[in-house]
C-alpha cells in the first residue's frame, strides 16, 4: 500500500474515533469521496492497524444503526414538519382536504361513449 494511503486511513480513523462522525462527514472534512473514506477505514486500515479498525468498525456500526433516525430528523428540518403523530401534513404540501366549501372546485369529468 502507498504511504499516503496509509496516512490517510490512519487520519480518517482517528477523526472518526475522536468525533464519532459519519463517513460522509469525514469525507467532507478531508476533501475526499465517501467511497475513499469507506475503503480506507474498512479495508486498508484492517491491514495497517487492527485495533483502530475494530474501534472504527464499532462507530460505523453505531452510525448505521442510527441512520434511520438521523434521516427522519433531517426530513423534519428540511420541510418544517411537526414531530410524527400530529396527523397534520406539513404546510404547503399536497392538496387541501376536501370540505363542503371546495367540493365543487374540481373540473367536471367528461366521458366519451
Amino acid at each position: 500500500m502507498w504511504e499516503y494511503m496509509e496516512r490517510r486511513a490512519r487520519a480518517c480513523a482517528q477523526y472518526i474515533l475522536d468525533t464519532g462522525c459519519t463517513v460522509r462527514a469525514c469525507a467532507a472534512h478531508f476533501g475526499v469521496s465517501k467511497s475513499t473514506v469507506h475503503k480506507d477505514v474498512t479495508e486498508r486500515l484492517r491491514g495497517v492497524d487492527r485495533a483502530s479498525w475494530r474501534a472504527v468498525r464499532q462507530v460505523l456500526d453505531k452510525n448505521l444503526a442510527e441512520r434511520h433516525l438521523r434521516g427522519g430528523d433531517a426530513t423534519r428540518r428540511k420541510y418544517g414538519r411537526a414531530p410524527t403523530g400530529t396527523g397534520k401534513p406539513p404546510a404547503g404540501t399536497g392538496k387541501p382536504p376536501a370540505t363542503a366549501e371546495n367540493a365543487g372546485d374540481a373540473a367536471p369529468v367528461t366521458r366519451r361513449p
